[in-house]
């Protein structure tokens, strides 16, 4: 049964639904709150980081009929914090007539890594060379072609370092292969650059957009472990950075924030790593660098409300809280130039994100 479209802008009061229910959907579920607006978490996990803050909470698989209509019951508009979720839920959700935002599109070109590149590379977002593979054949002679060595990636799933790794040589390449489970892959070239960039950008639903000063990114075993803002850049890479942001929102339609991940090379070109259609761990420093950060500004896009400002306020250190790092909860309060974000995990994992750090320093 389909019902009517939503009135946009969503009014103070009305309830917006989050498909996931992890720190991301958490930290939006706390902006949405600074908005006057209601939430209702859908996640598979009972308990989780963002149910706790929001005023309703659907525990139940993504994909689950009777879970979508109950969130669909409450929500004017659904987004997501997390590009994995099932496509199937969304097209059910719209065929009830409830939007999700971003829409489909995006889903369809992040969860897979060929369509990602592909669709950057033919929206003048240049990638690195890659090519696909789908037997252990296939990933030698993609060697072959982009050069060794390359990194393989499965092409669905797979974040923070996993899912991936680095081929040396052609003849490695079956086994790799065997070793990420034998399903599509894609081999990208290694890129010799200087550093990695992101920006954080937004668009509303009518058009409008904002970008955020670039981050500078440090990762340590496939894991962000820090992020610099604003980065110190020559006004021809934050040109080169904004003209990319702007190519992909047009190219996808896109309503919300997305984070987009950047190889800055020796000679001042920028390649994209990979696109994320949500709110992004580069992007915490805008919660305490920032007048409107990028959890607000995805309520504001998606919700339809105008777009807040995106000048830097602040100079911020980003830091993850890894596992028992977040246990120095006391020491770092004490920091004075220190903004402590705890997720509300309930258990510490090697590894886990758990919290994060803001260290703010004038501009």
């Amino acid at each position: 049964m389909r019902r009517r479209p939503a009135v946009l802008p969503l009014a103070p009061g009305s309830t917006l639904g989050i498909l996931g229910g992890g720190q991301l959907g958490r930290m939006l579920a706390q902006a949405a709150g600074r908005l006057g607006l209601d939430v209702a978490v859908l996640d598979p996990e009972p308990d989780g980081p963002a149910a706790r803050v929001s005023a309703h909470a659907i525990t139940a698989a993504y994909d689950d009929p009777k879970a979508l209509q109950a969130l669909a019951d409450l929500a004017g508009v659904v987004t997501f914090e997390f590009e994995n979720v099932p496509a199937a839920a969304v097209a059910q959700l719209a065929d009830i007539g409830v939007e999700v935002a971003p829409g489909p599109l995006a889903l369809k070109v992040s969860q897979d890594r060929f369509e990602e590149k592909s669709f950057l590379n033919a929206h003048g977002a240049p990638t690195v060379a890659f090519a696909p593979a789908s037997s252990p054949d296939e990933a030698v002679a993609a060697i072959d072609e982009v050069g060794a060595p390359a990194l393989m990636k499965t092409r669905r799933e797979g974040y923070d370092g996993k899912g991936q790794r680095w081929v040396e040589h052609a003849p490695a390449a079956a086994r790799a292969f065997a070793e990420l489970g034998g399903g599509p892959v894609i081999l990208e070239a290694a890129a010799g650059f200087r550093r990695e960039l992101s920006i954080i950008a937004a668009r509303a639903r009518d058009g409008a957009t904002a970008v955020y000063p670039l981050a500078e990114n440090h990762h340590e075993g496939g894991v962000l472990r820090r992020s610099l803002a604003p980065a110190q850049a020559a006004s021809a890479v934050v040109d080169q950075a904004e003209r990319i942001a702007a190519r992909v929102l047009a190219g996808l339609d896109y309503v919300g924030v997305i984070g987009i991940e950047l190889f800055e090379m020796e000679d001042g070109r920028l390649l994209v790593n990979e696109i994320a259609p949500r709110v992004h761990n580069t992007g915490h420093w805008t919660l305490d660098g920032c007048e409107v950060d990028q959890f607000e500004q995805h309520i504001r896009a998606v919700a339809g409300w105008p777009l807040g400002p995106t000048h830097a306020i602040a100079r911020v250190e980003m830091v993850n809280l890894l596992g028992d790092e977040m246990q120095g909860w006391l020491r770092l309060a004490h920091e004075p130039e220190t903004r402590l974000h705890l997720y509300g995990k309930r258990e510490a994992k090697p590894g886990r994100k758990m919290g994060h750090v803001n260290r703010v320093k004038p501009l």
